[in-house]
């Protein structure tokens, strides 16, 4: 039965008189009476007992005219929220993000996120430029956020540009590398990053490191350097105004900055999803602030 049948009895039930109804219904008494009938049959039992006082529902009218009632109320509960989807931001923001992003940078983005869109559910996958590159083919995500100069053919607008800066509890300039017993410890990262490095150091030092500790997370490459047990070359945005260390910027050979840039990549597709498009000018005008 169609909910348009639905209606009729409904309005049939509250009015239980055909001219009543017809009028209600914009419709003839003759052409109700025959929809009436077309209901009856469909159900197999009579739905209402005519008489010159009007209609009656039947036992069996009443328990369908429950029913009735039943799904034109959920109709309406419908009706209601696929309004409030089109007045308010919901869905799922389906996230994966560099790993250093994920810890340093994001999370006072995402938490301004849902303060101001509360009804996003977000999924967050955090790893290496690649792996996010990946999910992106995969159409596993919506948004990618990666480190680098990443190969991507798909849309990327660039979100951001740290230093690197080598710190020290003690050394405070390049030239003390040179006599340091300190091991140097580093982080394991995409391999154009760590190559950054190597690069770097093998402009100003003509040997590696005499020592090196390999740790998994930037986190506590950090935590050891704070805690002097040697040296480390760390961007900028892992780094706060309160952390005691000497900070010395890398430079390349012209006497620049070396930077690291974050983009934003997606298929462009994506921001046909309200819940994508608000974060993509958040970040907008995040970056631009």
């Amino acid at each position: 039965m169609q909910l348009s049948e639905f209606r009729i009895l409904k309005v049939l039930a509250e009015e239980l008189n055909m001219r009543k109804a017809s009028e209600r219904l914009y419709v003839s008494q003759p052409a109700l009476s025959q929809r009436l009938q077309t209901i009856e049959n469909n159900w197999g039992t009579i739905i209402f007992i005519r008489s010159q006082k009007g209609l009656n529902l039947t036992p069996a009218g009443e328990k369908i005219l429950a029913f009735v009632t039943e799904v034109l109320q959920k109709e309406e509960l419908v009706k209601e929220e696929l309004q409030s989807l089109s007045e308010h931001v919901h869905g799922t923001l389906k996230l994966a993000v560099a790993s250093i992003i994920g810890q340093y940078w994001l999370p006072h983005v995402l938490k301004e996120y849902v303060n101001l869109y509360p009804h996003v559910n977000i999924s967050l996958i955090t790893g290496w430029s690649s792996e996010i590159i990946k999910h992106l083919y995969e159409d596993k995500i919506h948004l990618g956020i990666v480190r680098g100069n990443p190969e991507w053919r798909g849309s990327k607008e660039h979100i951001l540009s740290d230093h690197l800066y080598l710190v020290d509890t003690t050394i405070s300039s390049i030239d003390e590398l040179s006599d340091t017993t300190k091991p140097f410890i580093q982080f394991r990262s995409h391999s154009t990053y760590y190559q950054e490095i190597q690069d770097w150091w093998h402009t100003h030092f003509k040997t590696t490191p005499q020592k090196t500790i390999v740790v998994d997370q930037i986190e506590t490459c950090k935590q050891m350097a704070l805690n002097g047990i040697g040296y480390a070359i760390l961007p900028s945005i892992s780094l706060r105004p309160e952390d005691d260390i000497y900070k010395i910027s890398l430079t390349d050979k012209k006497g620049n900055a070396i930077k690291r840039d974050t983009w934003l990549i997606h298929h462009g597709t994506g921001s046909e999803l309200k819940q994508v498009n608000v974060f993509m000018d958040l970040i907008r005008k995040l970056t631009n602030e």
